[in-house]
């Protein structure tokens, strides 16, 4: 009986509950948080299947996404049935979800007419290619005074470009004004606010700075970018804030509920850290990897490599907040690589007991550019590489420098960073799935030789969703009052080592990046559009007709012994 009773006044201690979907690239997952002390009550979560139809595609299905997204709600609500929580409590919906990542569906039927192109999909580039070689001095940074961002493979413009040229249903439902185009967080939102029975088609300023068709200064889409790209704008969704009420939830236990807060995974985790003031800084390590600062209400535009992006807008009548990004295609799809396509690991966790029993790559190193590289170099036509073996080399070496590859490129992003701002980081807040492994935290620590600070709740992307959701305008169940916002714990990892040892190492890191640049382009090699001819090599030309000449001189004189 006195169980009972604690369990129910308990029930009425929590107060507002606020719940968050959090669709990343490899799984979806639904996180239910107290809204006064940032509690994380329960959660769900399912891994999200991609498909790689050719080499350098990467595509995941929009009704798989949806259909994830319903099954975490469910589950997440019957765990906190069982934990004899009210999910009458839950007041407000926040959506955080990967960036860039493009879909088309008819707004008609409701059905995709394409599988969603994943933001690290590589089939554009070709399309790039062609859309620099017009630009006036072939300049990738063209469009980045209105974007903050190169013309690169990465953002949705180039994605949607592509659907528009290759698939007919496509370019059908736009010449039929039956299409629609979103980001995930947009195509979510509209299933979950009834779809094609008065669905709401919006997303975020922070999404939206994403596709390339957005102007961060005037914080709405661009006629003069759309038309760069050829894109109808009655196709795009409304931009909002990031904290306000876009409409209800139609369906299932949580019908009724609000969904209210909306930020890319990125800017999303910048919130959930807590990084409101300008000069703050994080980096998620997921699929890829992520290094946000804070620099205010004026956009910062990098001379070395780094997106400038929206943070975040919470409120519509709120100024927007922007940020440096240092974005990184490849950091925990390396452990996957290593796992699915090696089967060097049999489990994720395997990687950190196989590269702790040697504590050292021995001189190997593993630049993971399989999409390419994306900050602070900017250059698709990089591809993977693992150099500096001997016949000494094993799985773990391997293992281990896979490690240190995502250490490395968040040195690179945070070097870019220092230089661009002026002020150098002091310690690193860090979050993300991979930050569960204490070899990569140390490891980082020991090539930043600065401080590693790691929250001890790791779900800081949803947290972000869940404090824009709770916070908005006619929910306001969150305050985000800086003397309101609870005090995070955390764990510090300190430098181990030398500078002198992690410079060299980092140096020889930089001379295996060079190795893997311009491996890869669509552009033929010969003159005009002739077919690559080896006699083009002057020195090489010379050096097979000289080979055959000895060859033939050779013949002639063992024909006349």
């Amino acid at each position: 009986m006195n169980g009972s009773m604690a369990a129910s006044q308990d029930r009425i201690m929590l107060g507002p509950l606020v719940a968050a979907i959090d669709q990343g690239t490899s799984s979806t997952r639904f996180l239910v948080f107290n809204a006064k002390t940032a509690e994380l009550l329960s959660h769900h979560q399912v891994e999200i299947k991609q498909s790689f139809p050719k080499e350098g595609w990467v595509e995941e299905d929009p009704k798989e996404i949806l259909q994830s997204v319903y099954e975490c709600m469910d589950k997440t609500c019957e765990k906190l049935t069982q934990l004899n929580i009210d999910i009458s409590n839950i007041k407000a919906i926040g959506v955080t979800n990967q960036r860039e990542t493009t879909i088309v569906w008819d707004k008609e039927t409701g059905e995709p007419l394409y599988n969603a192109i994943v933001w690290l999909d590589l089939r554009t580039q070709s399309t790039v290619e062609r859309l620099i070689n017009k630009t006036p001095g072939r300049n990738k940074n063209h469009l980045k005074h209105k974007t903050g961002l190169p013309i690169s493979t990465y953002f949705s413009a180039v994605k949607l470009r592509w659907l528009m040229d290759n698939v007919d249903e496509v370019s059908e439902a736009i010449h039929s004004h039956k299409a629609m185009f979103g980001t995930v967080d947009s195509w979510l939102i509209w299933c979950l606010t009834g779809g094609k029975n008065g669905g709401v088609h919006c997303t975020d300023v922070t999404n939206a700075s994403r596709t390339m068709l957005f102007n961060i200064h005037t914080l709405d889409w661009d006629p003069e970018l759309c038309s760069y790209f050829g894109i109808p704008m009655e196709v795009l969704p409304k931009v909002r804030s990031s904290s306000e009420i876009y409409g209800l939830m139609k369906s299932g236990s949580l019908t009724g509920i609000p969904i209210s807060g909306c930020l890319g995974d990125q800017s999303a985790a910048l919130v959930g850290q807590m990084c409101f003031q300008d000069g703050q800084a994080k980096n998620t390590y997921g699929t890829g990897c992520f290094l946000l600062r804070n620099t205010g209400p004026k956009p910062v535009m990098s001379d070395h490599g780094l997106l400038t992006t929206i943070a975040y807008q919470l409120g519509r009548d709120k100024p927007a907040c922007y940020a440096l990004e240092g974005s990184v295609a490849i950091a925990g799809a390396v452990v996957r690589w290593l796992k699915d396509n090696l089967g060097i690991i049999q489990t994720l966790s395997e990687l950190e007991k196989l590269a702790a029993a040697v504590g050292t790559s021995y001189g190997c190193y593993f630049v993971p550019a399989f999409s390419g590289l994306y900050a602070p170099y900017w250059e698709p036509s990089a591809r993977g590489i693992i150099c500096g073996l001997t016949q000494f080399t094993n799985r773990s070496h391997i293992a281990f420098a896979a490690l240190e590859a995502v250490c490395f490129q968040t040195r690179e992003l945070m070097d870019a960073m220092n230089q661009d701002s002026g002020i150098p980081l002091t310690q690193l807040q860090v979050d993300g799935g991979m930050t569960s492994n204490r070899l990569l935290m140390q490891l980082q620590a020991d090539i930043l030789c600065i401080p590693v600070v790691k929250p001890s709740m790791p779900e800081t992307t949803a947290l972000g969703a869940a404090m824009a959701a709770g916070s908005a305008e006619g929910v306001s169940v969150w305050s985000l009052n800086l003397e309101d916002l609870s005090e995070v714990t955390s764990e510090k990892f300190e430098p181990q080592i030398n500078p002198e040892e992690s410079e060299f190492r980092y140096a020889r890191w930089k001379k295996a990046v060079q190795k893997c640049m311009n491996w890869e382009t669509t552009e033929p090699v010969g003159n005009g559009n002739e077919e690559p001819n080896i006699f083009s090599s002057i020195p090489l030309g010379f050096y097979i007709l000289g080979s055959m000449f000895m060859l033939i001189g050779a013949k002639y004189i063992a024909g006349h012994k």
